[in-house]
């Protein structure tokens, strides 16, 4: 394969020398294989080569919409930080209190970005872009809440580091429970 390379950067040293000047088309395949042609092809780097053997190269990429062809999609939003911050790490909840569960995440969320939470390993149902909310009535126990932030448009996802909290309910043989 080497030596087909080779016959071609001769090929287009000798066009970029004996042409008076022309367009030429170079991308890169999803193989990794160099290709160059006459013709436009999204994503393609267009050289503009002169006979007295310099080139010029456009700074950019043609754009996929200059050949008529469909919108490339735009880069997704990277998230920096994602993390819990309520409830707090073994934080203990007692009586009848709820739980209230806060996520923060920079920067903030776009329209194609969901958050999945999960308590224990199952999803709870919240709205997919719902980053507070409250837990009521849990029964008494540990419970381990999980954040996951998606993007539709990359597929990318990032999750939060998991937090472990802690509810104690009173017993109801207990004289103390109502």
């Amino acid at each position: 394969m080497p030596f087909c390379r080779t016959w071609i950067a001769l090929g287009l040293s000798m066009l970029v020398s004996a042409a008076p000047a022309a367009v030429v088309y170079k991308w890169t395949d999803a193989d990794g294989v160099v290709h160059f042609s006459d013709q436009p092809v999204p994503g393609a780097e267009k050289i503009i080569t002169s006979g007295s053997g310099s080139r010029g190269i456009m700074s950019q990429p043609m754009p996929v919409s200059a050949l008529g062809e469909r919108a490339q999609k735009p880069p997704a939003a990277v998230i920096q930080r994602i993390a819990i911050t309520s409830p707090a790490p073994e934080q203990t909840f007692t009586g009848d209190q709820q739980v209230a569960v806060s996520l923060s995440v920079e920067p903030a969320l776009t329209p194609s970005q969901t958050v999945t939470w999960t308590l224990n390993g199952i999803q709870v149902g919240q709205q997919p872009d719902a980053t507070h909310f409250t837990l009521p009535d849990l029964a008494r126990g540990s419970y381990t809440l999980a954040a996951t932030v998606t993007d539709a448009a990359s597929g990318e996802s990032r999750n939060a580091d998991p937090v472990t909290f802690n509810v104690v309910r009173p017993s109801v043989l207990s004289p103390q429970h109502k």
